[in-house]
């Protein structure tokens, strides 16, 4: 069991349930998925861009991502239907709380200037929504074997019912808040 799974039972689920006053255990939050995509516009003219987005993603996930292809053709953007634009991975069960531990306590703080994330970033149903503008702060991500600097999009994914439930649920896990 990871150590974030185990503060999670051990810590979380009884801190939550004296705050919130949940009557069952079953009531208290908890996490569903966590969904990493990288958007690769330039593959459009360069299809083997793909590639080195899939590999980083892999690196960092431990989990092959899925190839995202464009749904509808738009000629400004030069995308046609059905090209490769990005990829994303899913995590759940153990790689999830595994990588959550790694982005909580090992890939935020090695970004410059940090400060800490921001709250506001819940989308109103408890989930949290993370921008990243390069995957090298992740220790997996090899700086020579890389060939561009890419941006990816972390969803992290809760049963809250509402954001100050998953803003309590990701504090009480270690997720490091500016404080507003």
């Amino acid at each position: 069991m990871s150590r974030l799974r185990e503060k999670y039972e051990k810590e979380v689920i009884p801190s939550l349930q004296s705050r919130f006053g949940y009557k069952n255990i079953m009531q208290v939050p908890r996490l569903e998925k966590v969904v990493i995509s990288m958007g690769v516009g330039e593959a459009t003219q360069d299809p083997k861009l793909i590639d080195g987005a899939v590999n980083d993603l892999t690196q960092i996930a431990g989990q092959k991502p899925i190839v995202t292809k464009a749904k509808k053709s738009i000629a400004n953007f030069k995308v046609r239907a059905g090209a490769s634009i990005g990829c994303k991975v899913t995590l759940r069960g153990e790689r999830m709380y595994e990588f959550l531990d790694k982005l909580f306590h090992v890939a935020l703080p090695r970004i410059r200037d940090f400060r800490g994330v921001s709250p506001k970033s819940f989308d109103g149903r408890g989930n949290y929504n993370l921008g990243l503008r390069e995957q090298l702060i992740f220790p997996e991500i090899n700086y020579d074997q890389i060939d561009k600097i890419r941006g990816m999009n972390v969803v992290i994914v809760t049963t809250a019912q509402s954001d100050e439930e998953g803003y309590e649920l990701l504090k009480s896990l270690g997720m490091p808040f500016r404080a507003s």
